[in-house]
């Protein structure tokens, strides 16, 4: 059955001009003008790849370091033992340890956003795997989440990064921010995810890489962006 939508979000959809593609800067100022909710919605952009996600080589996850942050607090797990332990905490983790996490974790504690690993532990956590795993929580090399550089990966992930990975239909969804930042800083952020994406281009990937970018804030209707005005922001 298609989706019912309420009359706010028809409200705000009367807002688009039907066939138009957005410039970033007009799209942001837009779903601020559609903005209905009570909340401080979330700003995301979705963009379809030209990829086929069911080929290894053409799978494409990477990190994106916000400048302007994400606009909510941020819970850090580090998975350490001694000095390194210790940086994590100097760094600002929330929680740090080994053998009393993995065990909270198995018995389906959960109250973290980002899990963090130094390699010389990881065979420990390996059997979290299908806990964190569907979620996204896993540490992985890939995604800068398994380091001896624990302080640094900390920072980061407290100041404003954000993983992404395409799904099985070849989209990709980031959040880029609060809907109440300001335009420079949303366009700021967009412009560091378009960038982290680009840099993940598969080497297999042929023709168009991105083919199209929609911006929405939790809860409105999607604005399409010109594509060519939406890759010129990494400029």
């Amino acid at each position: 059955m298609p989706k019912k939508h309420g009359k706010k979000y028809l409200e705000a959809l009367k807002l688009l001009e039907p066939g138009k593609l957005y410039q970033p800067q007009e799209a942001v100022s837009l779903l601020k003008k559609m903005n209905y909710v009570k909340f401080d919605p979330t700003l995301e952009i979705h963009m379809r790849l030209g990829v086929d996600p069911r080929h290894a080589d053409q799978m494409v996850r990477g990190v994106a370091l916000l400048p302007a942050g994400t606009g909510k607090e941020v819970k850090v797990l580090v998975f350490a033992q001694g000095e390194k332990a210790r940086e994590a905490e100097a760094a600002g983790a929330d929680f740090v340890g080994l053998d009393d996490l993995i065990k909270q974790i198995e018995n389906d504690w959960l109250g973290f956003d980002v899990a963090i690993a130094t390699p010389d532990v990881m065979p420990k956590i390996g059997r979290l795997g299908r806990k964190l795993g569907p979620r996204g929580l896993m540490p992985n090399p890939k995604t800068g989440t398994v380091t001896m550089d624990v302080a640094r990966a900390v920072r980061e992930a407290k100041a404003g990064r954000v993983e992404f990975r395409v799904d099985r239909t070849g989209l990709l969804h980031v959040p880029a921010g609060k809907l109440s930042f300001s335009d420079e800083a949303l366009l700021s952020n967009l412009a560091a995810i378009i960038d982290a994406v680009m840099r993940a281009k598969p080497a297999s990937s042929k023709g168009a890489y991105i083919r199209n970018v929609v911006l929405a804030s939790t809860m409105s209707p999607g604005v399409p962006l010109d594509l060519q005005s939406a890759l010129s922001l990494r400029a």
